[in-house]
């Protein structure tokens, strides 16, 4: 089969970098299902990988990857969930070969439906980050869903990012928190509100006096998802006192005085855990995968998908690494078909 890989961290200026490949159709076993790829997305953890990961010697070609959506074309003996001709989407394992190939194993129970009102990309574009907004809300923040009126304030840091994307849709349709994204440009603003943010503030500028003009001189809850080296101490500024704090990145050092003296708590997300350590809940991304779908395929949600190269190869994963590597990528980079 087809696929993308690498030998050697290398930075994209260097052929080796990404290379394109044939290598073996791999076989399903246990909970294993064999996805015919379709589509594909990148994500920041995809170049953070590829620059710290590299194959070690003897050692087959490493394939990055992790969002995907396609079709199951063969299945494990203990699968229950799917069957062959299922169309699919997830966000699959950093200890397992990467979705950078035209097929791909994966256990069923960290995979969903795919929407059937979204094309293979446009749904390859949601998993990873669909779930990290998920996990971080309800199961790091503890946030009640459903509820009519909350009363507190949810700053997203990052809103128009990946995670932004999807975490403002998911919390204004499902609670009743006040949410308020920052971002620094006017196209990045301008998607936060679409996307449904009550406010949105400039994170490039001081946050304090913006937030006050808001009425919300303190948030309760705050969803750091890039940046946090920079912008925590002005987090742990703004957060209100018994504050909570969800973070998807390892900030270098951490001032515990602060966080202390507010009794503020610290939550770190990773959507990889489940799957990496085989917890007995992993079937909870399963479900929450497939309330995403329903939630798409009800207009309640809509993908984040903003920029797409075809086809699958290492020329175009390279421009897709690239534009994740700019920081300035507005929703998600998805790459459709081989």
């Amino acid at each position: 089969m087809k696929a993308v890989g690498y030998f050697k961290s290398l930075p994209l200026s260097e052929a080796d970098s990404l290379i394109d490949m044939t290598i073996d159709d791999p076989a399903p076993a246990g909970h294993d299902l064999r996805v015919a790829v379709k589509a594909i997305s990148v994500n920041p953890v995809d170049v953070k990988v590829r620059m710290r990961a590299a194959a070690g010697p003897g050692e087959p070609a490493k394939i990055l990857g992790y969002d995907a959506a396609g079709v199951v074309e063969a299945v494990g003996p203990d699968v229950t969930l799917f069957k062959a001709g299922n169309e699919v989407f997830y966000a699959g394992s950093v200890v397992r070969q990467g979705t950078n190939s035209e097929f791909h194993l994966v256990d069923e129970r960290i995979v969903g439906r795919k929407p059937k009102t979204l094309t293979f990309a446009q749904a390859a574009a949601i998993p990873l980050t669909g779930i990290t907004a998920w996990e971080m809300l309800f199961d790091r923040l503890a946030v009640v869903r459903g509820a009519a009126s909350d009363g507190r304030a949810l700053l997203v840091m990052g809103g128009a990012g990946g995670v932004g994307s999807i975490l403002i849709q998911i919390a204004r349709k499902l609670t009743g928190l006040t949410i308020i994204a920052t971002a620094s440009r006017p196209q990045t603003r301008d998607w936060c509100v679409k996307l449904g943010a009550h406010h949105v503030i400039d994170h490039s500028q001081p946050m304090a006096d913006q937030l006050k003009a808001l009425g919300n001189p303190n948030v309760a809850l705050v969803a750091s998802i890039n940046g946090t080296a920079k912008h925590l101490p002005t987090i742990i500024d703004l957060i209100a006192p018994q504050g909570k704090v969800g973070l998807i990145e390892v900030p270098p050092t951490i001032d515990a005085a602060p966080v202390m003296r507010k009794a503020v708590s610290l939550h770190w997300e990773s959507m990889f855990t489940r799957s990496m350590f085989g917890t007995p809940d992993m079937i909870e991304q399963h479900k929450l995968l497939n309330e995403i779908s329903a939630m798409i395929d009800r207009g309640d949600i809509v993908t984040t998908a903003a920029m797409e190269f075809s086809p699958i190869n290492a020329a175009n994963l390279k421009k897709a690494h690239a534009q994740i590597e700019s920081g300035t990528t507005i929703g998600k980079v998805v790459l459709e078909g081989w």
